[in-house]
Protein backbone atom coordinates (compact mmCIF):
# COMPACT_ATOMS: atom_id res chain seq x y z
CA UNK A 1 0.00 0.00 0.00
CA UNK A 2 2.70 2.57 1.14
CA UNK A 3 4.76 1.84 -2.87
CA UNK A 4 1.25 2.84 -4.10
CA UNK A 5 1.05 5.82 -2.45
CA UNK A 6 4.64 6.68 -3.32
CA UNK A 7 3.51 5.74 -7.17
CA UNK A 8 0.48 8.13 -7.19
CA UNK A 9 2.43 11.25 -5.21
CA UNK A 10 5.03 10.75 -7.69
CA UNK A 11 2.69 10.67 -10.72
CA UNK A 12 0.82 13.30 -8.98
CA UNK A 13 4.16 15.81 -9.09
CA UNK A 14 4.67 15.12 -12.75
CA UNK A 15 1.14 15.75 -13.91
CA UNK A 16 0.67 18.67 -12.14
CA UNK A 17 3.84 20.38 -14.13
CA UNK A 18 2.89 21.79 -17.68
CA UNK A 19 2.33 19.11 -20.23
CA UNK A 20 5.06 20.27 -22.32
CA UNK A 21 7.86 20.00 -19.13
CA UNK A 22 8.40 18.04 -16.58
CA UNK A 23 10.84 20.09 -14.25
CA UNK A 24 12.24 17.81 -11.99
CA UNK A 25 15.65 18.04 -9.36
CA UNK A 26 19.13 16.05 -9.61
CA UNK A 27 20.99 16.78 -6.44
CA UNK A 28 24.59 16.09 -5.74
CA UNK A 29 27.09 17.28 -3.21
CA UNK A 30 29.75 18.51 -5.15
CA UNK A 31 31.41 22.47 -5.36
CA UNK A 32 31.24 23.97 -8.51
CA UNK A 33 33.77 22.71 -11.10
CA UNK A 34 34.27 19.64 -9.76
CA UNK A 35 33.65 17.06 -12.29
CA UNK A 36 30.62 15.76 -10.83
CA UNK A 37 29.46 19.20 -10.85
CA UNK A 38 30.17 19.81 -14.43
CA UNK A 39 28.52 16.61 -16.00
CA UNK A 40 25.22 17.10 -13.82
CA UNK A 41 24.82 20.65 -15.28
CA UNK A 42 25.75 18.62 -19.11
CA UNK A 43 23.32 16.29 -18.27
CA UNK A 44 20.63 18.50 -17.77
CA UNK A 45 21.22 20.55 -20.57
CA UNK A 46 21.25 17.02 -23.08
CA UNK A 47 18.14 16.03 -21.68
CA UNK A 48 16.05 18.67 -22.09
CA UNK A 49 17.87 19.02 -25.67
CA UNK A 50 17.32 15.32 -25.90
CA UNK A 51 13.63 15.59 -25.55
CA UNK A 52 12.84 18.68 -27.02
CA UNK A 53 12.18 20.59 -23.50
CA UNK A 54 9.62 17.51 -22.29
CA UNK A 55 12.31 17.27 -19.17
CA UNK A 56 13.95 20.24 -17.86
CA UNK A 57 16.44 18.91 -14.96
CA UNK A 58 17.58 21.56 -12.45
CA UNK A 59 20.75 20.99 -10.38
CA UNK A 60 20.98 21.43 -6.78
CA UNK A 61 25.04 21.40 -5.77
CA UNK A 62 26.70 21.57 -3.17
CA UNK A 63 23.60 19.56 -1.12
CA UNK A 64 21.43 22.36 -2.04
CA UNK A 65 18.70 19.44 -2.48
CA UNK A 66 19.96 17.20 0.23
CA UNK A 67 22.74 15.58 1.17
CA UNK A 68 23.41 12.05 -0.59
CA UNK A 69 21.74 10.04 1.64
CA UNK A 70 18.74 12.35 1.74
CA UNK A 71 18.71 11.85 -1.99
CA UNK A 72 18.93 8.19 -1.68
CA UNK A 73 15.91 7.87 0.90
CA UNK A 74 13.73 10.72 -1.67
CA UNK A 75 14.63 9.10 -4.41
CA UNK A 76 13.25 5.31 -3.79
CA UNK A 77 10.13 7.72 -2.46
CA UNK A 78 9.70 8.84 -5.91
CA UNK A 79 10.04 12.57 -4.60
CA UNK A 80 13.32 13.52 -6.10
CA UNK A 81 14.06 12.66 -9.78
CA UNK A 82 18.08 12.49 -9.98
CA UNK A 83 21.17 12.01 -8.21
CA UNK A 84 24.63 11.96 -9.16
CA UNK A 85 25.43 9.72 -5.47
CA UNK A 86 28.61 8.82 -3.96
CA UNK A 87 29.67 5.40 -4.08
CA UNK A 88 30.45 4.88 -0.19
CA UNK A 89 26.62 6.62 0.95
CA UNK A 90 24.92 4.43 -2.10
CA UNK A 91 26.21 1.51 -0.33
CA UNK A 92 23.98 1.66 2.65
CA UNK A 93 21.12 1.07 0.49
CA UNK A 94 22.37 -0.72 -2.28
CA UNK A 95 25.68 -2.88 -0.24
CA UNK A 96 27.19 -4.24 -3.51
CA UNK A 97 28.42 -1.04 -4.80
CA UNK A 98 30.95 -1.07 -1.83
CA UNK A 99 32.53 -4.05 -3.53
CA UNK A 100 34.08 -1.47 -5.92
CA UNK A 101 36.03 -0.18 -3.41
CA UNK A 102 38.33 -2.96 -2.68
CA UNK A 103 41.42 -1.80 -1.21
CA UNK A 104 44.26 -1.49 -4.45
CA UNK A 105 41.82 -3.42 -6.60
CA UNK A 106 42.79 -1.03 -9.37
CA UNK A 107 45.80 -0.04 -11.35
CA UNK A 108 44.55 3.25 -13.11
CA UNK A 109 41.71 4.95 -13.73
CA UNK A 110 41.27 3.59 -17.15
CA UNK A 111 41.20 -0.28 -16.16
CA UNK A 112 38.48 0.92 -13.40
CA UNK A 113 36.04 2.26 -16.63
CA UNK A 114 36.84 -1.02 -18.29
CA UNK A 115 35.50 -2.97 -15.64
CA UNK A 116 32.67 -0.84 -14.77
CA UNK A 117 31.33 -0.80 -18.16
CA UNK A 118 31.40 -4.97 -18.39
CA UNK A 119 29.11 -7.27 -16.48
CA UNK A 120 29.84 -5.86 -13.25
CA UNK A 121 28.49 -2.57 -13.93
CA UNK A 122 25.39 -4.55 -14.71
CA UNK A 123 25.43 -6.23 -11.49
CA UNK A 124 25.39 -3.47 -10.05
CA UNK A 125 22.57 -2.09 -12.27
CA UNK A 126 20.13 -4.86 -11.27
CA UNK A 127 21.20 -4.83 -8.12
CA UNK A 128 20.33 -1.55 -7.80
CA UNK A 129 16.87 -1.59 -9.59
CA UNK A 130 15.76 -3.99 -6.64
CA UNK A 131 16.02 -1.68 -4.27
CA UNK A 132 14.02 1.17 -6.51
CA UNK A 133 16.86 3.02 -8.36
CA UNK A 134 17.76 2.74 -12.06
CA UNK A 135 20.85 3.45 -12.63
CA UNK A 136 21.58 5.57 -15.48
CA UNK A 137 25.00 5.46 -15.56
CA UNK A 138 28.52 5.07 -13.61
CA UNK A 139 30.18 7.96 -13.48
CA UNK A 140 34.24 9.00 -11.97
CA UNK A 141 35.12 9.86 -8.70
CA UNK A 142 38.75 8.71 -8.21
CA UNK A 143 40.97 7.09 -6.76
CA UNK A 144 41.88 8.46 -2.98
CA UNK A 145 44.27 9.59 -1.15
CA UNK A 146 44.75 10.63 2.49
CA UNK A 147 45.43 14.03 3.80
CA UNK A 148 46.00 14.59 7.04
CA UNK A 149 47.55 17.89 9.43
CA UNK A 150 49.61 15.32 11.76
CA UNK A 151 51.83 13.70 9.73
CA UNK A 152 53.05 12.20 6.20
CA UNK A 153 51.62 9.01 5.82
CA UNK A 154 54.52 6.86 4.37
CA UNK A 155 53.94 3.39 5.75
CA UNK A 156 50.88 2.04 7.39
CA UNK A 157 52.19 2.65 11.20
CA UNK A 158 51.73 6.43 10.31
CA UNK A 159 48.15 5.76 10.36
CA UNK A 160 48.28 5.15 13.89
CA UNK A 161 45.72 7.40 16.46
CA UNK A 162 44.61 9.59 13.19
CA UNK A 163 41.28 10.78 13.40
CA UNK A 164 39.90 10.31 9.62
CA UNK A 165 36.68 11.49 8.33
CA UNK A 166 35.17 8.77 6.11
CA UNK A 167 32.17 8.52 4.28
CA UNK A 168 29.44 6.54 5.52
CA UNK A 169 30.95 3.32 4.06
CA UNK A 170 31.94 0.64 5.40
CA UNK A 171 34.27 -0.84 3.37
CA UNK A 172 36.05 2.61 3.69
CA UNK A 173 36.02 2.00 7.44
CA UNK A 174 37.21 -1.97 7.01
CA UNK A 175 40.00 -0.67 5.12
CA UNK A 176 40.91 1.82 7.83
CA UNK A 177 40.31 0.01 10.71
CA UNK A 178 42.63 -2.68 9.08
CA UNK A 179 45.41 0.05 8.70
CA UNK A 180 45.55 1.27 12.24
CA UNK A 181 43.90 4.75 12.04
CA UNK A 182 40.44 5.85 13.82
CA UNK A 183 37.80 6.40 10.81
CA UNK A 184 35.52 8.45 11.73
CA UNK A 185 32.11 8.83 9.40
CA UNK A 186 31.04 12.34 8.39
CA UNK A 187 29.19 13.71 5.77
CA UNK A 188 31.19 15.41 3.51
CA UNK A 189 29.35 18.59 3.75
CA UNK A 190 30.42 18.94 7.33
CA UNK A 191 33.99 18.17 6.11
CA UNK A 192 35.65 21.22 6.03
CA UNK A 193 35.00 22.86 9.44
CA UNK A 194 35.36 19.88 11.24
CA UNK A 195 39.03 19.54 9.59
CA UNK A 196 39.12 23.69 10.47
CA UNK A 197 38.32 23.14 13.67
CA UNK A 198 40.35 19.79 14.44
CA UNK A 199 37.34 17.55 14.72
CA UNK A 200 38.97 15.43 12.81
CA UNK A 201 42.92 15.01 11.77
CA UNK A 202 42.21 13.97 8.44
CA UNK A 203 40.18 12.41 5.56
CA UNK A 204 40.74 10.75 2.24
CA UNK A 205 39.55 11.53 -1.26
CA UNK A 206 40.38 12.00 -4.63
CA UNK A 207 42.66 14.99 -5.56
CA UNK A 208 39.60 16.45 -7.26
CA UNK A 209 37.57 16.53 -4.57
CA UNK A 210 40.06 18.10 -1.84
CA UNK A 211 40.74 20.65 -4.66
CA UNK A 212 37.08 21.84 -5.53
CA UNK A 213 36.30 22.10 -1.65
CA UNK A 214 39.43 23.83 -0.73
CA UNK A 215 40.00 20.89 1.55
CA UNK A 216 43.73 21.55 1.36
CA UNK A 217 43.37 24.75 2.80
CA UNK A 218 42.92 23.06 6.00
CA UNK A 219 45.04 20.19 5.53
CA UNK A 220 48.98 19.94 5.60
CA UNK A 221 49.89 16.62 4.03
CA UNK A 222 48.29 14.67 1.41
CA UNK A 223 49.67 11.51 1.34
CA UNK A 224 49.19 9.53 -2.50
CA UNK A 225 48.11 6.47 -0.86
CA UNK A 226 45.70 5.47 -3.72
CA UNK A 227 44.02 2.88 -1.35
CA UNK A 228 40.66 2.69 -3.12
CA UNK A 229 38.73 3.71 -6.08
CA UNK A 230 35.04 4.76 -6.21
CA UNK A 231 32.63 5.57 -8.84
CA UNK A 232 29.69 8.45 -8.97
CA UNK A 233 26.56 6.44 -9.58
CA UNK A 234 23.82 8.76 -11.49
CA UNK A 235 20.71 7.35 -10.49
CA UNK A 236 16.80 7.91 -11.42
CA UNK A 237 13.82 7.35 -9.00
CA UNK A 238 12.26 4.19 -10.21
CA UNK A 239 9.36 5.27 -9.77
CA UNK A 240 9.70 8.56 -11.75
CA UNK A 241 12.11 7.19 -14.30
CA UNK A 242 8.74 4.67 -15.32
CA UNK A 243 6.30 7.47 -15.65
CA UNK A 244 8.44 8.53 -19.00
CA UNK A 245 7.64 7.39 -22.15
CA UNK A 246 9.98 4.74 -23.74
CA UNK A 247 11.45 8.03 -25.93
CA UNK A 248 12.40 9.85 -23.16
CA UNK A 249 13.72 7.12 -21.21
CA UNK A 250 16.35 6.40 -23.91
CA UNK A 251 16.55 9.76 -24.18
CA UNK A 252 17.93 10.28 -20.64
CA UNK A 253 20.03 7.51 -20.61
CA UNK A 254 21.52 9.04 -23.84
CA UNK A 255 22.17 12.08 -22.01
CA UNK A 256 24.00 10.39 -18.85
CA UNK A 257 26.49 8.62 -20.99
CA UNK A 258 27.90 11.49 -22.69
CA UNK A 259 27.65 13.60 -19.55
CA UNK A 260 29.82 10.20 -17.87
CA UNK A 261 32.48 11.26 -20.88
CA UNK A 262 33.27 14.72 -19.75
CA UNK A 263 32.94 13.74 -16.13
CA UNK A 264 35.53 10.62 -16.51
CA UNK A 265 37.95 13.22 -18.99
CA UNK A 266 38.02 15.40 -16.25
CA UNK A 267 38.91 13.78 -13.15
CA UNK A 268 41.63 11.90 -15.41
CA UNK A 269 42.95 15.55 -16.00
CA UNK A 270 42.75 16.82 -12.32
CA UNK A 271 44.95 13.63 -11.25
CA UNK A 272 47.68 15.06 -13.47
CA UNK A 273 47.30 19.40 -13.06
CA UNK A 274 46.17 19.79 -9.44
CA UNK A 275 48.97 18.60 -7.33
CA UNK A 276 50.61 21.80 -8.62
CA UNK A 277 48.40 24.09 -7.58
CA UNK A 278 48.28 22.76 -4.08
CA UNK A 279 51.99 22.56 -3.74
CA UNK A 280 52.05 25.82 -4.43
CA UNK A 281 49.56 26.43 -1.61
CA UNK A 282 51.98 24.61 0.81
CA UNK A 283 50.91 21.12 1.25
CA UNK A 284 53.50 18.56 1.39
CA UNK A 285 53.16 15.66 -0.88
CA UNK A 286 54.59 12.53 -0.58
CA UNK A 287 54.65 8.98 -2.66
CA UNK A 288 54.20 5.61 -0.51
CA UNK A 289 55.40 2.39 -1.12
CA UNK A 290 52.13 0.06 -1.17
CA UNK A 291 53.27 -2.90 -0.51
CA UNK A 292 52.73 -3.13 3.24
CA UNK A 293 49.09 -1.07 3.04
CA UNK A 294 48.42 -4.05 0.36
CA UNK A 295 49.31 -6.75 3.08
CA UNK A 296 47.50 -5.07 5.75
CA UNK A 297 44.17 -4.80 4.03
CA UNK A 298 44.20 -8.31 2.72
CA UNK A 299 41.26 -9.39 5.17
CA UNK A 300 39.00 -6.48 4.15
CA UNK A 301 38.89 -8.90 0.98
CA UNK A 302 38.56 -12.59 3.13
CA UNK A 303 35.38 -10.55 4.91
CA UNK A 304 33.54 -9.04 2.01
CA UNK A 305 34.34 -12.41 0.01
CA UNK A 306 32.43 -14.23 2.92
CA UNK A 307 29.10 -11.61 2.14
CA UNK A 308 29.24 -11.11 -1.84
CA UNK A 309 31.47 -14.13 -3.26
CA UNK A 310 30.76 -14.50 -6.75
CA UNK A 311 30.56 -10.10 -6.74
CA UNK A 312 34.09 -10.81 -5.61
CA UNK A 313 35.39 -13.23 -7.55
CA UNK A 314 33.66 -11.49 -10.72
CA UNK A 315 35.58 -7.64 -9.78
CA UNK A 316 39.02 -9.33 -9.48
CA UNK A 317 39.22 -11.08 -12.53
CA UNK A 318 37.65 -8.14 -14.38
CA UNK A 319 39.73 -5.67 -12.66
CA UNK A 320 42.84 -8.09 -13.46
CA UNK A 321 42.18 -8.95 -16.77
CA UNK A 322 41.41 -5.13 -17.51
CA UNK A 323 45.27 -4.71 -16.13
CA UNK A 324 46.67 -6.66 -17.97
CA UNK A 325 45.03 -4.93 -21.32
CA UNK A 326 43.36 -8.49 -22.38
Amino acid sequence: MKRLLYGICAGAMLAALPAWSQSLQLAHNAAPGNPKAEASNLFAKLVAEKTDGRVIVAVGESAQFGDDVEALTHLRLGTLAFSANSQGTTSGVVPEFGVVGLPFLFEDLRSAWTVLDGPVGQELAEAAEARGLVLLSIWDNGIRHVSNNVRPIEKPEDLAGIKLRTPPDRMTVDIFEELGASPTPLPFSELYIALQQGVVDGQENPLMNTYSSKLFEVQKYISLTAHKYETTPLFASKIVFDGFSPEDQAAIREAATEARALNRQMSMDADSTLRGEMEAAGVVFNEIDPAPFVEMTGPVYEDWREEFPELVDLVREEASKAGSGS
